[in-house]
């Protein structure tokens, strides 16, 4: 048999590839994943009770949209692993820009503080159980990102994985955000990225199992 008949016979009624697969099984997924979390958080830890006068603040906002940019990013890049070949592009630096700012934010603000004062911003009231807390509410997301990613056939496993983890991370950060009392900017800078990076090193290691297809 000649090789292109080979291929003629092997393409034999393949149907056209779905474009929108990916943002149908994301669709479903990122929904799931944060009520998820939201639900967790709100059964293991509870709602902050002083929310409705947090809410007013900048602090609260930036807070949430910092964990919001960082799980844009991971989306963007989990979307482009999980197709074959396609390439990271801009996902690493979507949610690389808000780590950065945080950082600097971060930085700014332990050195104008009084020096009495700056390890109270580093570590706040639960710097032992923050990351450990961020992990916990990612697990939703882990169970949801994963299924989805899994349906997409992802060649670059391990490099899914994390991707996948860091995006249950960030959504987990969100959620974590209306329980956290930590409003230091040097406090998400450590703390809140160490979550995420549990989430993302977890997310690596369950790749290569759990995203095979």
């Amino acid at each position: 048999m000649k090789t292109d008949d080979l291929i003629d016979m092997l393409s034999t009624g393949a149907g056209a590839v779905d474009r929108h697969a990916g943002a149908r099984r994301f669709g479903t997924a990122l929904p799931l994943a944060l009520l998820g979390s939201l639900l967790l958080m709100a059964v293991v830890f509870g709602v902050r009770p002083d929310l409705a006068i947090v809410a007013r603040t900048a602090a609260f906002w930036a807070k949430l949209a910092f964990a919001f940019c960082i799980a844009l990013g991971a989306l963007v890049t989990v979307s482009r692993l999980a197709r074959p070949g396609a390439r990271v592009g801009v996902g690493g630096w979507l949610f690389a820009l808000p780590v950065a700012l945080v950082w600097i934010g971060g930085a700014a603000l332990v050195a104008l503080a009084a020096p009495a004062d700056r390890v109270a911003l580093l570590l706040g009231h639960t710097w032992r159980t923050c990351p450990f807390n961020i992990l916990l509410l990612s697990v939703p997301g882990f169970f949801a990102v994963f299924r989805a990613v899994r349906g997409l056939a992802p060649t670059r496993l391990r490099a899914a994985g994390a991707a996948s983890g860091l995006l249950a991370g960030a959504i987990a950060t969100f959620a974590y955000s209306f329980h956290c009392p930590e409003m230091s900017a040097a406090f998400w800078s450590i703390w809140y990225v160490l979550g995420m990076l549990l989430a993302t090193a977890l997310g690596a290691l369950l790749g290569p199992k759990l995203l095979r297809w």
